[in-house]
């Protein structure tokens, strides 16, 4: 069976969308809360990138970063 959310076709390349429109926000705000940029590209897996946001939310104080 052809299309659909498979890796065939089209899938791949949502596959790619997806996992973009994850990584880079993840890529721009985790060196403001002092974590290095690289750890960005685990947020494709979903536990990840929801222990990041937690990581993120319960931070006491921003490391700094441009606004």
């Amino acid at each position: 069976m052809m299309g659909g959310f498979g890796f065939g076709g089209g899938g791949l390349l949502w596959l790619l969308i997806v996992g973009a429109l994850i990584v880079v926000p993840f890529w721009r705000l985790l060196p403001r809360f002092g974590i290095p940029n690289w750890v960005a590209l685990f947020t494709i897996f979903p536990l990840v990138a929801l222990i990041l946001l937690w990581v993120m939310a319960f931070k006491e104080q921003i490391d700094g970063g441009k606004s």
